[in-house]
């Protein structure tokens, strides 16, 4: 599953303030929402940046960014220069604190790492309204205690309408009587991260290691090792704990069994009985199983 970014909404630093320009607009549902654009396709030699504030990292190794915008098609632009985009870059830069300025780090390729180039699966014309374009990229892996992302525009016509950055993980599960924990997923799209479980509460381990493997999608692949609940105890309907045998029942081994009512001329009041005495003026062998009846004691005469 993903996992956004618990955070007040992004503060933004533009440069050269000739570049992007914050916009106030609506969205489809009417909403208000603040925007970026920038559309300076009549001057050569663009280089317009936009940098969020600094983005804890919070333990993820992998990244994602979901980016909505809209181009405006180049054709549709009258008497402009061959210079003219219909891209944008995606950067991001990690550092261990909230140290950039309005100068620093330097607003150029390095020492950002670039992400990828952006491009729309369609932009639009004047006479048309914005398309509004989806894209989602992923980078890491990350060691550094934050990011900053930055977006470089170099002679488009443009609106950057939203950004969402999330990770993906894992969410707790229990698999064969056995809690797995949130596990975040590893530093490539392809990676598998292990992650230990633990028996349910009145459970014991019957097979180890207790593992489970966290892809990169955010799903749990096939457990490893198993619990299994203890005597007294049964599974839950679920599947997924291990409930008390209920006044008047019994399960004498550990397993998968359920609780069985008492045997004849016995009882038991209490909950998570593994073996249920007898009444009084019955009995039942020390050899005998749990399971079995309880019996009058016999009186033999010579």
């Amino acid at each position: 599953m993903d996992s956004r970014w618990a955070t007040t909404e992004l503060a933004w630093t533009t440069f050269p303030e000739s570049g992007w320009e914050e916009v106030s607009g609506y969205d489809d549902s009417m909403s208000p929402i603040r925007t970026y654009q920038v559309c300076n396709v009549r001057q050569p030699n663009q280089n317009n940046w936009l940098r969020t504030d600094f983005i804890p990292r919070r333990g993820v190794l992998r990244v994602y960014v979901e980016l909505k915008f809209s181009v405006r098609d180049c054709a549709s632009i009258p008497n402009i220069p061959g210079s003219c985009k219909e891209t944008f870059n995606l950067f991001y830069y990690e550092s261990e604190g909230d140290m950039a300025t309005d100068n620093s780090p330097l607003w150029r390729e390095n020492p950002y790492v670039k992400v990828d180039t952006i491009a729309p699966d369609e932009s639009f014309s004047l006479l048309e309204a914005g398309r509004i374009n989806t894209k989602v990229r992923s980078f890491g892996p990350l060691s550094k205690a934050g990011f900053y992302l930055a977006f470089q525009d170099l002679g488009a016509c443009m609106s950057l309408i939203s950004v969402r950055v999330f990770f993906k993980k894992c969410s707790t599960t229990i698999a064969n009587f056995a809690v797995f924990p949130e596990t975040a997923t590893g530093a490539e799209a392809t990676s598998l991260v292990i992650a230990p479980g633990a028996c349910v509460a009145n459970a014991m381990e019957v097979s180890v290691p207790l593992k489970l493997y966290c892809n990169g999608d955010g799903e749990w692949m096939v457990p490893v090792g198993s619990c299994t609940c203890v005597a007294g105890y049964e599974p839950s309907a679920d599947s997924t704990q291990c409930q008390a045998c209920i006044p008047g029942t019994f399960k004498s081994k550990f397993g998968e069994g359920t609780c069985a009512p008492c045997p004849s001329n016995s009882r038991t009041s209490s909950r998570g009985a593994n073996i249920c005495p007898c009444q009084n003026g019955f009995y039942r062998a020390d050899s005998d199983p749990p399971d079995s009846s309880c019996t009058s004691k016999s009186c033999s005469t010579a």
